[in-house]
């Protein structure tokens, strides 16, 4: 199975150090209550900040997410059992698309626990094109966005979604998941298929 998967929010727990930080600026360093929709996975549509105060944050912040991020809670293991199984990985992400470093940063992190997928795509800003492109035959991410996207496009996909994210209903093409074992209990159970 060709599985295509997001780094942030999904291999990486960058997301909730990343909402960390957001609340640390908004409270901090621009002193006020701009939150507007705790549901939405990404800061543009979190908070009412302006174009300067977003590239602010990128500036301030990016980096020091990316460096003090950790593998998900439970990724070595299913990664490696899923890998050991014949399963094929397509590493799918805007990352590096804000601030370059945050792609060697986690080339760094993946090294460091042994981790290679077999092929990777950087800076991503339409992820189906991808998906149609390598014929995944799933799509794991964390932004309801995309997910809703890409199976709309009947394309299989998990929606690692994370406290306060939008619910999305499930159906044969989307399906909540809150942990690794939980995708591999789904990927073992579409195997049986």
């Amino acid at each position: 199975m060709k599985i295509g998967i997001d780094l942030d929010g999904v291999v990486i727990d960058s997301e909730t150090t990343f909402r960390t930080y957001e609340e640390i600026f908004d409270i901090d360093i621009l002193k006020g209550n701009n939150l507007i929709n705790k549901e939405e996975p990404k800061f543009q549509a979190r908070y009412n900040w302006t174009n300067e105060q977003e590239k602010e944050f990128i500036e301030r912040y990016f980096l020091t997410v990316s460096k003090e991020s950790n593998l998900m809670s439970g990724f070595i293991g299913v990664y490696n059992l899923l890998k050991n199984q014949g399963h094929e990985f397509v590493v799918i992400t805007a990352r590096g698309g804000f601030v370059k470093e945050m792609k060697d940063d986690a080339i760094r992190l993946l090294e460091e626990n042994n981790i290679k997928f077999n092929k990777y795509y950087w800076k991503v800003e339409d992820k189906l094109e991808i998906c149609k492109n390598e014929k995944v035959d799933i799509m794991i991410d964390d932004d309801w966005k995309i997910i809703k996207k890409v199976a709309d496009n009947k394309i299989k996909t998990l929606y690692f979604r994370d406290t306060n994210l939008t619910k999305l209903e499930e159906n044969d093409y989307i399906k909540e998941v809150n942990n690794w074992g939980e995708i591999y209990r789904y990927i073992k159970e579409m195997e049986v298929k």
